[in-house]
């Protein structure tokens, strides 16, 4: 999971996993949380601290619209391929994506930041950001899932995502259906 561009602050009222606040313009928006909190704040109080944080931030603060999706989904799937890599989930969210993604010779952070860079400059092309924004948060949120279980089980959460935030559900053609891989039923 990453975020787009500003929308997961170090000082998120919800918590985060940012264990420094570098801009001394974001400090005065709130303490560091490390950490997701227990009891998460009311949609009210996390967009009013979004439109606190849009004065601080260097570039825009921009989200994708639900009629863009598809066009951010062709950029996925381009790169995704280019890069050998095996999607099993995948959601297009409005500030953040979600991606199940089969282990590969490539370390995750690696994969992240290929993933980043090569969508980045597909959605300048396209016209969904300008040349000079960073698009992406550098970086990302990485869990190792051991058992067929467990990718299972986030497969249903980034499917479900959208569906929670009130948002049609996603099907993409080049996500590959889960076969329970490596513990397929023939070995």
């Amino acid at each position: 999971m990453w975020t787009l561009y500003g929308w997961w602050l170090p000082n998120d009222p919800r918590g985060s996993t940012s264990r420094s606040i570098r801009s001394d313009l974001l400090k005065e928006l709130g303490e560091l949380h490390y950490g997701r909190k227990r009891v998460q704040p009311t949609g009210r109080d996390i967009r009013a601290f979004y439109e606190q944080a849009r004065q601080c931030l260097k570039h825009e603060l921009l989200s994708f619209k639900p009629n863009e999706f598809s066009l951010v989904a062709q950029v996925f799937d381009k790169a995704i391929r280019s890069c050998g890599y095996t999607c099993y989930a995948l959601a297009i969210m409005p500030d953040h994506v979600h991606m199940v993604i089969r282990k590969h010779k490539d370390r995750a952070e690696t994969m992240i930041e290929r993933l980043q860079d090569m969508t980045r400059e597909d959605v300048v092309r396209l016209g969904l950001r300008p040349a000079d924004h960073p698009g992406w948060t550098e970086g990302g949120y990485k869990v190792f899932l051991d058992t067929p279980d467990d990718v299972w089980r986030t497969i249903r959460y980034v499917d479900n995502n959208p569906v929670k935030q009130r948002l049609p559900g996603q099907t993409w053609d080049f996500v590959t259906p889960y076969d329970n891989w490596p513990h397929h039923k023939d070995c």
